[in-house]
Parts: structure tokens; sequence; C-alpha cells
């Protein structure tokens, strides 16, 4: 007989922080939370450094862990669902670090320390794209490219914030009371980092975020959207390489460029004394918002019941 889990620990390892949760399964509840923040830069020096502070702060709480799970940032085409991270997965997992060269080593660097420190438990990898390439048509899924940068670069949509955007979905059938094949809905994860998501049968059909998290919508830091020739103009104007576009593009566009802040708090507070950047950023975030919607909804189709 299989043993019960009951006490999961979960860790979001980034590459400068760690977050955790402690859960108790049967009764559902929050056990404790925490941030390490720092790691690598004054606090402590590696992920498994980062994981004995944990232990020590959790105290006794620590015992009896039955699982560990790891928000894992890409699982390419490889991993459409949650899992076990043994030997061969990781293998796998650090193939795609490619996709995520910022996110990736920290989020396997959690795995590794979690396996040293809690040997024997369980690690679980959940993947933010799973969701999303599980059930995503390629009409969707494809860029309109050679189809040569598919097949030698993995080069096409995989869409991000795929634990949120199944997770609301799982809430809505539940609170819609509908079996999750029934289920058709526009899911909507906002803050620094946006995306939304067509629901379609419960499955995404289409998803704001491409390759990259950078695609789709105006966020705090981020473009998101924009004609690729502008960027090769920015670049050809100014003499940037790949690494400084990406770093404009990722960190210092969006809201911030717009209005100075990727704050929304900040930006509605200038826009309250008339800062028209402030009302445009806001326009332009709002615009995206509802210009996804009401696509997303023409590829889900009404159906009603």
């Amino acid at each position: 007989m299989k043993k019960a889990i009951r006490k999961v620990l979960v860790i979001n390892s980034g590459s400068s922080s760690l977050k955790y949760q402690l859960f108790d399964m049967k009764t559902e509840t929050r056990l404790a939370k925490g941030l390490v923040e720092r790691i690598g830069c004054g606090g402590p020096k590696d992920h498994a450094a980062a994981l004995a502070k944990v232990v020590a702060d959790l105290g006794d709480m620590a015992k009896g862990i039955d699982a560990i799970g790891h928000r894992i940032l890409h699982g390419g085409e490889v991993f459409k669902d949650s899992a076990l991270m043994n030997k061969a997965n990781m293998a796998k997992a650090k193939k795609l670090v490619k996709f995520g060269p910022l996110h990736m080593p920290a989020n396997l660097g959690g795995v590794e320390a979690c396996e040293k420190i809690f040997k024997g438990v369980p690690n679980v990898g959940v993947f933010d794209t799973a969701f999303h390439i599980a059930t995503m048509p390629d009409c969707a899924g494809m860029y309109a490219i050679d189809p040569k940068y598919y097949k030698k670069m993995g080069i096409r949509k995989y869409g991000f914030h795929g634990t949120s955007h199944k997770f609301i979905t799982q809430a809505a059938a539940k609170f819609l009371k509908k079996p999750l094949s029934k289920v058709n809905l526009v899911t909507c994860h906002l803050g620094n980092g946006s995306s939304l998501a067509a629901i379609k049968n419960g499955g995404v059909v289409d998803t704001s975020m491409g390759l990259t998290p950078l695609a789709g919508m105006v966020m705090g830091t981020r473009c998101g959207d924009i004609d690729a020739a502008a960027v090769l103009s920015i670049m050809e104007a100014e003499k940037k390489t790949p690494a400084e576009m990406d770093t404009l593009l990722n960190k210092k566009s969006g809201l911030l460029a717009l209005a100075g802040s990727s704050d929304c708090r900040d930006i509605c507070s200038k826009a309250d004394k008339g800062d028209k950047q402030a009302e445009l950023a806001l326009e332009m975030l709002a615009y995206r918002v509802a210009l996804y919607i009401g696509a997303y909804n023409t590829v889900i189709g009404h159906r009603r019941g």
C-alpha cells in the first residue's frame, strides 16, 4: 500500500531568492511560508545554503515531509504534466535550460539541493508551460517562419503561468459545478508579469505569452506584443547587442517605460493627479486585456449550458 501524502513542501527557487510554503494536505491548510533572499549576493551562498536556512526556520515542522513540489519555468514539449524529478527527468530538464537561462538553473538547483537535504523524499516538478503545451493546437502554437527553426531550435509558442491558469480553470469548474471537460472561459493572470489563456473544454487553445514570457500583455517591465521590425530598427540605430535588447524589452519597457513605475498603485496615483503618461499607460494596459479577452472569446466560441 502506498503511503498517503500528507505534508508537502512547495519550493519556488529563483535566481536570487527562494520562496517556500509547507502544507498539510489532509486538512488542506498552510503550516508555514517564507522567503530567503539575496542568494549568492550577501545572503546564502547557493541554493543548498538557502534550503538549509529553510530547514532551520521550519524547525520541527521540517520533519516528516512526504513530498516536495518545485515550480519549474520550462518543460518544452517534453513535460506536458507534472513529473517526478528522477535522474532521467532531470537530464531531460537540463536540456531545456536554453529556453530559460536565468530561471532554469535556479529551478533545477532547488531540486538538487532538496535531494541532498531531504534524502529519499520525492521531488516533483510542476512546469509553467505544461498546461498550455498539453492541448494547444499547432495553429495557435506555431510561428509562421521556416519550420526548420522549430525542428532545430524548438522555436514555437509555449506559454507561461500555466500553474495559475490550470488552478483558475479547475476552481472555476468546481464553482460552476461542471465537469472540467465542459468548462469554457478566458483565464487572466494579471500582475507584474501578465498572461491570458483561452480555455475550451477544460484545455488551453491559446495563450498570450510565447516562446518566452515577453509576448502578449503590457506588463510591469516587459513590452508585450511588438512588431519584430521595431526591435530590429532599434538594434540597428543604437547598435545594441541581442543581450542589451533583451534587457531593454524585458526589464526597461512596459509600464516602467511608459509611466516611470512598474507598480499600478503608483501609476494610478499619478493618473489621478493628471499625469498624461500614467493615464496612457493604464489605457494601454486595459486595452490589451480587453483585446485578448475579445479575441479569445471568438476562439472559444459561444456555448450554452
